[in-house]
């Protein structure tokens, strides 16, 4: 029933975050957001009802009831199908074993013959599976790290470098928690996912904050801004490429566009690397090694 409880909390997170008209307010809110019946009456559905739905005590609503919940919450897409996923995991069922997390050949022949585009591997969890030269120049070198560190949501949260190579931080890392948290809802019973998730809320106050919001995101595209030890600054577009034989795996590749200040910035990281001996230190501290695609759970 734990999931049931979750599927619960994201309803009433994204009640909270809606603002009542101000016109039909006559007395001080207590608390932030619609009240139940506000939201029962958007929904059409009865007070009763949709307190059960909140409390986790009725996991069977009909997909009707739950789309005009979702268009009374103002869900977005993602918020939609992560309510999906809460609901169609809440049996309590035992959840077996996670399998062992592998990066195909031909996915890391990729990676190599994308050359000076820095991309790395995404799994469950925001794993970080395999990346090529240029992305760990750019990012962090995450084949060297201890085999528990290997994830791009407590790299982000708890490495220090990591705050300083986004120019928005707040931004990038909030959005990593999102991404986790879609992870979270897919995969209910992890023991690495909660063990992270436990990790996390202990040694970041950010995460804490941000995970208690239920905030939800599957970002496949956008732009980042980076100062780079070695390049300075940067704006790069990064692109998540799903791989179909590999559902819960995706390519994440950043460009510069033509004839940016950023494309010659790249190119000038890739020349620094090529002129550093192996061993040297990478620009974020770590070890200026070649790797292969790691393997995780």
């Amino acid at each position: 029933m734990g999931q049931s409880v979750e599927f619960g909390k994201f309803l009433s997170a994204m009640r909270a975050r809606l603002q009542p008209d101000p016109d039909t307010v006559y007395n001080a809110r207590r608390v932030p957001g619609l009240r139940r019946e506000e939201v029962a009456r958007l929904a059409d559905v009865s007070t009763d009802y949709y307190t059960r739905l909140e409390q986790g005590r009725n996991i069977h609503p009909s997909r009707s009831v739950l789309a005009s919940v979702a268009r009374a919450l103002q869900l977005s897409e993602a918020e939609s199908a992560h309510m999906l996923d809460l609901l169609d995991n809440c049996g309590g069922q035992a959840v077996d074993p996670p399998a062992a997390q592998r990066v195909r050949p031909p996915v890391r022949q990729l990676l190599d013959a994308l050359g000076d585009v820095p991309a790395v591997v995404l799994g469950r969890r925001t794993d970080v599976l395999a990346a090529n030269r240029m992305g760990r120049l750019l990012l962090a070198d995450f084949p060297a790290m201890a085999r528990e560190q290997r994830n791009y949501t407590r790299w982000i949260m708890l490495d220090p470098a990591a705050r300083v190579l986004f120019r928005d931080w707040h931004g990038a890392a909030a959005d990593a928690v999102a991404a986790l948290r879609a992870d979270v809802g897919r995969h209910p019973g992890d023991p690495q996912a909660s063990a992270l998730v436990g990790e996390l809320a202990v040694n970041s106050e950010d995460f804490r904050q941000w995970w208690a919001r239920h905030t939800v995101a599957r970002r496949s595209s956008g732009t980042l801004r980076l100062h780079h030890g070695v390049v300075g600054d940067l704006e790069l577009d990064f692109e998540q490429l799903l791989l179909p034989d590999d559902p819960e795996q995706s390519v994440r590749t950043f460009t510069a566009r033509n004839g940016s200040p950023s494309q010659d910035a790249l190119k000038l990281l890739s020349s620094w690397a090529g002129s550093h001996a192996a061993g040297k230190q990478a620009p974020g501290g770590q070890p200026a090694s070649t790797s292969e695609g790691i393997k995780l759970p």
